[in-house]
């Protein structure tokens, strides 16, 4: 049977449909918002055994025919996700997950399909609409929800709801928020240096549409009849309690203070313990425990130690809740490349390249919207050694993408525009070791390498994640967490920014919501931090150097009369290949004029930077230009002063004193340099070299 229910958000019609395409899934839901449309199905399997992980997974796809497109390159076919795929993935798993039971270890698949897309509404959010309203109407799947996500800008000073294209484009926020009806799951936004006030109102201003999408998704399941949840209290461990007898032990090796030591502290102490149950080889205990349920109940009884050890005001390396670990900056670290730096806070090191390039080095995106160029970008990578482990390299993960993406967006508030800084940026963050916040590390070096590059940012940015240990109405805010605290911890709140405001924030949970006041409580706390951070990283760098680095390539840009493109470019393309040749660089063009030089030598960009202006602009009386004679006639000689514009001057004006005969001055092909005396209605030029002989001898006798 087909259902359907509607509501109006942001001044368009959502919908959300079920009972029509994919009936033998779990649950299926077509979502629709304006005239994009968003197919997403969830479906479950049976439990496997031994897992003890949840295994979710969330995969979102574009196909460029929902937008009337064909996908660009050779094969016609839509091949590997795209960055916005995987990030949109990574988008609608987030506030998910949490809304499981802790011990649930069914398979969940969720495949979003973007359908139709009309331009205007960006079909992500709805991506996490319809992936909670599929799993709200699947019998059987345990899913704690519903939940339900939209996306907030800020326009003229007011928040708007579900925002189109054109209009994020212009705003100052791009925020989305998901969350149930009663609390705040996920967060990911990013705005141009909003106070915490500010951009806490608008993560408020966003739920309380969220809650209505809640309500919204209630009636929907009420109407598809789907019957109520079972959530069935898990088993009780049997190991648990005979493992609690050693809650001192292991509380005194989560107390060590260094990560490694503390780590191979805690394995001896489970190694010990597993030969005390498991004996001379044994994989079952006399009262049938098993392995794999002694590592749950280990792993439960570390959960609850160090949760116990924060709650009450104990960090696991001896700071104090809101301290930041030791910070080390150094910033020019490796030769050749056009700018580098080294971020280090505690255990967590990121080492920072940039490099700096032209116009053409921009990344070309496509999708399906309209196709546009990245001059900025952040690339993050996570090597097994960092965390002392080895595996497989197969490429950026989704986990790397994601932090790379997250740091990239809270620094390209900061980067200047292409009229201040022609350069195509981009910035590699390496994380050397890892124990906690590599993504914000990435931000601080990114800064330091940035400035060290002598790119000219607006404003330095530091990033800081604050943690959350939360029993009942108690609950402690971390600053600076670490692995540990993150792990067993129930919040990863990553909050980047200048000291004028914030640029980047991002909320994980694994717990169902939190409140505002937590909200509130973290920004301010993660404030502090950050000018903390701000006050040790300008102590290695004070501000963007002046000049880029002599390995850079040099460039200039100007713009000209878009009438005269053609005029530079020439027939053939022999205008502009003259110059490009004669003064090695490279010039590109575009149809508003605007016109970007490039090379590794200073001079010939200047060179080039004047033939092209001498080229295109109006010939001014009065101004002096190095011309070419181009002919000679009895009357005088015909002089390019620039390229395919000629002038005359008369014998007359060729000498301070008597000529002649033209030749006894010049020949074709002679360079002199001449003055412009007048331009008439026909757009002839009338030129004078007596008058800058004149002028020279002034000078000279002056």
């Amino acid at each position: 049977m087909k259902v359907t229910v509607e509501r109006e958000l942001g001044g368009r019609k959502l919908s959300l449909t079920t009972g029509e395409l994919a009936k033998q899934a779990s649950g299926a839901v077509v979502v629709q918002y304006g005239e994009t449309v968003v197919f997403v199905a969830a479906q479950t399997d049976k439990p496997r055994e031994g897992l003890d992980f949840f295994p979710l997974t969330c995969d979102y796809r574009e196909r460029s025919a929902a937008a009337g497109k064909f996908p660009g390159g050779f094969l016609k076919r839509e091949g590997r996700p795209t960055l916005k795929e995987i990030l949109t993935s990574r988008l609608t798993d987030r506030p998910i997950r949490p809304l499981f039971p802790e011990t649930f270890r069914a398979e969940v698949q969720i495949m979003s399909n973007v359908l139709a897309c009309d331009g205007e509404n960006d079909p992500d959010v709805l991506s996490i609409i319809g992936a909670s309203a599929a799993l709200t109407v699947a019998p059987g799947v345990p899913f704690q929800g519903p939940l339900a996500a939209v996306r907030v800008g800020l326009l003229a000073g007011e928040f708007i709801l579900m925002p189109t294209q054109a209009q994020i484009a212009e705003s100052g926020l791009d925020l989305i928020v998901a969350g149930t009806k009663s609390s705040v799951l996920m967060i990911e936004g990013f705005g141009d240096q909003l106070p915490e006030d500010q951009m806490v109102d608008a993560i408020m201003f966003a739920h309380r549409a969220v809650a209505e999408l809640c309500e919204m998704q209630a009636e929907f399941a009420q109407k598809v009849g789907t019957p109520a949840k079972e959530f069935p209290e898990p088993p009780v461990n049997p190991l648990a309690g005979a493992l609690h007898e050693s809650y001192a032990a292991v509380r005194e090796t989560k107390s060590i203070r260094g990560k490694k030591d503390r780590a191979e502290a805690t394995s001896l102490l489970k190694k010990s313990l597993k030969e005390k149950f498991f004996p001379a080889g044994t994989v079952v205990t006399e009262s049938g425990a098993t392995l794999a349920e002694f590592s749950e109940a280990f792993h439960a009884l570390e959960a609850k130690v160090v949760r116990d050890l924060t709650l009450e005001g104990t960090r696991l390396d001896g700071r104090g809740l809101e301290d930041l670990r030791p910070i080390a900056c150094d910033v020019s670290k490796l030769p050749r490349v056009h700018g580098s730096a080294m971020f280090q806070r505690g255990e967590t090191q990121s080492l920072c390249t940039v490099v700096l390039g032209t116009v053409r080095d921009e990344q070309k995106v496509d999708g399906l919207f309209k196709e546009y160029s990245k001059r900025f970008m952040l690339d993050y990578y996570f090597p097994s050694y960092s965390v002392g482990e080895c595996r497989p390299i197969r490429g950026p993960g989704r986990r790397e993408i994601g932090h790379g993406a997250l740091a990239e967006r809270s620094l390209e508030w900061v980067i200047p525009s292409p009229d201040k800084f022609p350069y195509t940026i981009r910035v590699i963050s390496d994380i050397m070791e890892s124990n906690g916040s590599s993504s914000m590390a990435s931000v601080c070096s990114g800064t330091l390498g940035l400035m060290d590059a002598g790119v000219p940012i607006t404003q330095p940015v530091a990033g800081i994640s604050i943690g959350l240990v939360k029993e009942g109405d108690k609950y402690v805010l971390l600053t600076d967490i670490i692995g540990d605290e993150d792990h067993y911890g129930d919040m990863d709140f990553k909050i980047a920014g200048t000291q004028r405001g914030v640029t980047g924030i991002q909320l994980d949970l694994k717990i169902a919501g939190i409140s505002e006041e937590i909200i509130r409580k973290t920004l301010a706390q993660a404030k502090v931090a950050r000018l903390d951070l701000l006050r040790s990283m300008l102590t290695a760098i004070r501000r963007p150097r002046k000049e880029i680095s002599m390995h850079a390539p040099k460039m200039v840009r100007t713009k000209i009369d878009p009438q005269k493109i053609g005029l530079l470019i020439g027939p053939g393309g022999k205008t502009i290949r003259a110059i490009q040749e004669e003064t090695q660089v490279t010039i590109d063009v575009d149809d508003t004029g605007a016109v970007t030089i490039s090379g590794m030598d200073q001079a010939g960009v200047d060179d080039a930077l004047a033939r092209v202006e001498a080229l295109t602009e109006e010939i001014k009386v009065g101004k002096i230009y190095n011309g070419t004679v181009s002919s000679i006639k009895d009357f005088g000689a015909f002089i390019e002063i620039v390229p395919g514009k000629d002038g005359l001057c008369h014998i007359s004006e060729l000498s301070d004193g008597y000529v002649k005969s033209v030749t006894e001055v010049c020949k074709e092909g002679d360079k002199m340099q001449v003055k412009v005396i007048a331009v008439d209605d026909q757009n002839r030029v009338k030129l004078s070299r007596k008058a800058v002989l004149l002028e020279q001898k002034g000078a000279t006798e002056e």
